[in-house]
């Protein structure tokens, strides 16, 4: 018994779906990772409160990326 061909419908819904899923997965989270890194200490109250927003929705994202990324702050140079 041999496989059936692959039809070009399934094809396209599967490149849409892996498309969307990278775009959820590693573009949006990534793009945000640095934009807060960027605007952490300016952010005004309503900026704060659409960040944390679209942190809570693209969170598995940011779950992938989190063990690479280090955002601790630069120490501060002591020169007396």
């Amino acid at each position: 018994m041999t496989m059936p061909a692959l039809s070009t419908d399934f094809l396209l819904a599967a490149g849409a779906y892996a498309a969307i899923a990278g775009v959820y997965l590693l573009v949006v989270p990534l793009a945000l990772l640095f934009y807060v890194q960027h605007r952490w200490y300016v952010a005004g109250s309503v900026e704060r409160t659409l960040l944390y927003g679209l942190v809570f929705v693209f969170f598995p994202g940011m779950l992938l990326f989190s063990p690479f990324l280090n955002f601790r702050p630069r120490p501060r140079d002591l020169k007396a």
